[in-house]
């Protein structure tokens, strides 16, 4: 396994994962919420999505890979509304005293499909993954060659959602009541705003 690819996949994975997206906004929420260990496994979901279409890009799975991207504006729709309900559910949830939280040990599956579905309706991380793999000239025919980039993203990628949702932690702490509040309604409005921004890129496609 040769280092520098490896180091680079690590450094594509942070890529795709640490710009503020709408999982970032969940994991942040669902750590302040229902505690550490659930925005954990939510930024897993959206890993193990990114980390599968990684593996189609790099493996050269033409047929999975031409069937999302024929059939983006679907899936995009379906992510569309993933979004709005996952925003809505966030704004009108009724927010829990911190002193009387309680950490919740269920739950977690949900958390994990949840974020894995919404991350597996943006077929656009194929083509980012498409275009890493030409730059670094890994072929299909270089199947063996991708197997270490494709680990790399995996620890980058999931190795940031145990540092964000580690400090979103530590913090939280320090967070009252009416805090929290506002928290959860910047966070659904926000979740709510990349809906918007879906809807529009939707629309450009269509139209």
């Amino acid at each position: 396994m040769e280092l520098s690819i490896l180091l680079k996949g690590i450094f594509l994975g942070l890529c795709v994962a640490v710009p503020v997206g709408p999982i970032g906004i969940l994991c942040i929420n669902r750590t302040i919420n229902k505690g550490y260990f659930s925005g954990v496994v939510s930024g897993l979901g959206a890993t193990t999505a990114d980390f599968l279409y990684g593996i189609v890009a790099g493996l050269g799975v033409t047929v999975v890979s031409n069937f999302l991207i024929d059939y983006k504006n679907w899936l995009h729709l379906i992510g569309l509304i993933f979004l709005i309900i996952v925003g809505i559910n966030i704004i009108v949830k009724k927010q829990k005293d911190p002193e009387m939280m309680v950490p919740e040990s269920k739950g977690f599956f949900k958390d994990y499909v949840t974020s894995f579905l919404l991350t597996l309706t943006n077929p656009l991380t194929i083509f980012f993954f498409i275009a890493v793999f030409a730059s670094l000239n890994l072929s299909s025919d270089s199947k063996f060659d991708a197997i270490p980039l494709l680990l790399g993203v995996l620890i980058g990628s999931g190795g940031w959602w145990f540092i964000l949702c580690g400090f979103t932690q530590k913090f939280k702490k320090r967070l009252g009541f009416r805090i929290l509040k506002k928290i959860d309604l910047i966070s659904g409005l926000l979740i709510l705003v990349f809906s918007l921004y879906v809807a529009y890129s939707l629309l450009k496609e269509i139209l």
